[in-house]
């Protein structure tokens, strides 16, 4: 055993710039599981100058001076900013309170009168003991969420403080990104090693496509998001902008986010139109939007990304988002594909000759 794992650990962590791309990786890790919540404006600030500095290049591609896009770029982020803390956060925060104080409650008595039903038309599958008992479940469900409303509006009294911190750091870390960022990454050279050439290659690749995935997923937020208000506002249905929102987040957890938000969509639109025509529309423009993103959308945005398996799309979205949460969801598929480029960028040693090979 012991032949095997000195072997093993001689193919692998032979080369120094092995060692140190691995020293890399575990430092990286034990900083976002050690201080991810404390660090959370620098990461939030970096997603966020990575997606303007591709604005910023893209001006200055065509003859805009450095100052100038930089500084109208900015001024974009920071009007955009207020405007989702003034005007766009209130009234999402209103509809959901909304929905759940008094659409909710209307949706159980409709349920209700439904289920009360069942018995006498399907006696030999439903019994009224076991309507009895779904109803009254319903009811203490409806309750605990009203409560944990409740509980969470109260919540957020002592965590304003937080929040506002988040708010005056963000626009500045987000400000000296932009403005510093070459010499902000000559500095974090100096902590590597002299001989970086494994850790340039992973970086070159990485950089490119964890740039463009981070810009190519808050477009199509913004187009999916966009285009679903339009659609259920034209078509008059209620809290239009808070589905909205979820639709527009749930491309941000692939396969699994549009098929739970379809749920919601579904109970508002039931609850409004009931079983009609109405309906039938509001789940079928829905199930166009849909598919418009992931057969459209989504290659057209993402065509330059490396392709990774759907098993193991949804493997690194468990795994990251249980270790680091709504990051790791966001960042689950750039760190799949840094892992599928570390192993292919790998340096091992070849059991027969002992010379170094790129794997």
């Amino acid at each position: 055993m012991i032949d095997v794992l000195r072997g093993w650990f001689y193919r692998y962590f032979s080369d120094e710039q092995a060692v140190s791309l691995f020293v890399v990786l575990v430092v990286g890790l034990l900083v976002v599981l050690l201080f991810g919540k404390m660090l959370a404006p620098v990461f939030a600030a970096l997603v966020i100058a990575y997606l303007l500095q591709g604005m910023i290049n893209s001006l200055q591609e065509r003859g805009v001076g450095r100052f100038w896009a930089f500084s109208g770029v900015y001024f974009l982020f920071l009007s955009l900013l207020l405007v989702s803390l003034v005007l766009l956060l209130p009234m999402v925060w209103k509809q959901t309170v909304t929905l759940v104080q008094v659409q909710l409650p209307k949706l159980l008595g409709v349920s209700e009168a439904w289920l009360r039903e069942m018995p006498q038309r399907y006696p030999e599958v439903v019994s009224e003991a076991q309507v009895v008992q779904l109803i009254a479940d319903l009811h203490e469900k409806l309750a605990e969420l009203g409560q944990r409303m409740v509980t969470a509006s109260l919540g957020l009294i002592p965590g304003l403080l937080d929040v506002m911190i988040f708010l005056v750091l963000l626009p500045l870390l987000v400000f000296f990104f932009l403005k510093d960022h070459f010499s902000l990454v000559q500095g974090a050279l100096k902590f590597l090693p002299a001989r970086r050439h494994l850790l340039a290659r992973v970086w070159l690749e990485m950089d490119g496509q964890i740039a463009n995935y981070i810009r190519g997923k808050a477009l199509e937020i913004l187009i999916v998001g966009g285009s679903s208000y339009a659609v259920f506002a034209l078509m008059g249905l209620k809290y239009s902008l808070l589905l909205a929102v979820l639709v527009g987040l749930s491309v941000v957890v692939p396969y699994i986010g549009a098929t739970v938000v379809t749920l919601p969509v579904m109970v508002v639109a039931w609850g409004q139109f009931g079983w009609g025509a109405e309906f039938a529309m509001v789940m079928i423009a829905y199930g166009v939007i849909q598919f418009i993103d992931g057969n459209i959308l989504v290659p057209l945005l993402f065509s330059e990304a490396v392709n990774l398996h759907p098993v193991v799309i949804i493997t690194a979205i468990l795994f990251f988002g249980g270790l680091w949460g709504f990051w790791g969801v966001f960042f689950a598929i750039p760190l799949a594909t840094l892992l599928k480029a570390v192993v292919n960028a790998w340096p091992a040693v070849t059991a027969d000759s002992g010379l170094q090979r790129d794997s």
